[in-house]
């Protein structure tokens, strides 16, 4: 392929991408939260009642299939372009499939399905989710770990991050506004995080929401846009979705900054996602978060999640939430191989872009050769090489301790022996 026409493609496939949105074509209308809770604390709980009006993009789909037919997959920026095509074109038949069962079919394609087998790891996002709720099931039961406040009205807490922005980007180079139509707490682009004005938030939400929406989704954006010759790189293809959660949800627990209930918000969700493939409704679904222990309102939040796009009776779901557990682990994995194999520069380069692991590797040589330019913005965690190689060879050694085999009694007989 000559440059010229990869080139080419590699500038029309952003405005092709830019018409399949997902998020906004699967958003639920306002009001039904408010009824759906008044009726649930009225002591008669009703499906929420959702219009699901699919979307017609079958020209987009034709033309990106057609992008991706004209790549030549030989070269490692003809892959990413037609893998980031056919990505787009996979999402753009979700929508048109809203409210049916292919919906889910072409999710579980993006997403992955928290019961997807992962043979050479003989595990899947599901057990996963659920070690980490069984592991923190007896910690929360000891009553030891404090409530967190969240009592940091929205504009206060934009106030601030603000300035963490501006400090870590330069200023004016990405905006925090609010929006009040947000079911997330905070949603970020590549120049704009946009936090729910009606969210209050806490403490430990700043470090969290700095490293995971700012450092690694708004900084990999950016690095994308900077790259002269494949701009491709700063689109948030569905297919790049798991490694770029995978790297924000690291970021946090590398940083210090995911706390118990976040870790287990996260967990909920994939276990929540596969009740709802398996046939629970909204209603056993919204009841499962009410059990363990989350709020109305968020409760309310998380089953919508599963739910958009999907029919509220169950048996679909729209299977993001899959993706965040399994993407951690996969990324971790990648980063201890890049280690143990001295292949350092694959950590940085990681932040070049939005890609998916295999880009990191594909893409590669290219870096090598200065075709493509490293990163400018790389958050701190990922800078310093000889920390974080430590934190993964621990973790790596810790990981073979079986702690099935220890009990707390075993402590002291091993200092009387």
């Amino acid at each position: 392929m000559s440059e010229t026409r990869l080139a080419e493609l590699d500038a029309a496939l952003p405005g092709l991408a830019r018409k399949i949105r997902v998020l906004e074509a699967i958003a639920w209308p306002d009001g039904i939260e408010e009824r759906f809770l008044a009726d649930w604390r009225a002591g008669r709980p009703q499906l929420p009642e959702v219009t699901l009006a699919p979307r017609d993009h079958s020209a987009d789909v034709e033309a990106l299939e057609s992008l991706a037919g004209q790549c030549d997959t030989g070269h490692p920026a003809g892959a990413f372009l037609a893998a980031t095509a056919r990505s787009y074109a996979c999402a753009g038949c979700m929508l048109g499939a809203i409210g049916t069962p292919a919906f889910t079919d072409y999710s579980a394609r993006l997403y992955q399905r928290p019961d997807h087998y992962y043979e050479r790891q003989q595990m899947t996002p599901l057990d996963a989710a659920r070690f980490f709720l069984d592991t923190t099931d007896a910690l929360l039961d000891s009553r030891s770990i404090p409530a967190t406040q969240a009592n940091i009205p929205a504009e206060d807490f934009a106030v601030w991050m603000r300035a963490e922005v501006d400090a870590f980007f330069g200023p004016g180079q990405v905006k925090v506004v609010l929006d009040p139509d947000l079911a997330s707490k905070a949603i970020a682009g590549a120049t704009r995080i946009r936090l729910r004005a009606s969210a209050r938030f806490s403490e430990l939400d700043k470090a969290q929401l700095l490293q995971h929406e700012a450092f690694v989704h708004v900084g990999t954006a950016l690095n994308g846009r900077a790259q002269p010759r494949l701009a491709s790189l700063a689109l948030g293809a569905p297919r790049t979705t798991l490694t770029q959660e995978g790297i924000a949800m690291l970021a946090e627990l590398l940083t210090g900054s995911i706390d118990i209930q976040r870790l287990r918000r996260i967990a909920l969700r994939v276990v929540a996602v596969q009740q709802a493939l398996d046939g629970a409704d909204f209603i056993e679904v919204f009841k499962g978060f009410l059990d363990a222990g989350q709020s109305e309102e968020e409760s309310f939040r998380s089953t919508q999640r599963v739910f958009r796009g999907a029919d509220v009776r169950g048996g679909g779901a729209f299977t993001k939430d899959a993706c965040y557990v399994i993407g951690m682990l996969g990324v971790h994995t990648l980063l201890r191989v890049a280690v143990r194999d001295n292949r350092p520069e694959l950590l940085r380069q990681l932040f070049a872009g939005r890609m998916s692991a295999g880009d990191v590797v594909r893409l590669a040589p290219l870096f090598e050769s200065g075709w493509l330019e490293q990163p400018r913005y790389v958050p701190p965690w990922a800078s310093d090489l000889r920390r974080l190689a430590a934190a993964l060879a621990f973790s790596a050694f810790v990981g073979r301790i079986k702690l099935e085999a220890v009990s707390l009694e075993r402590f002291v007989e091993l200092e009387e022996e």
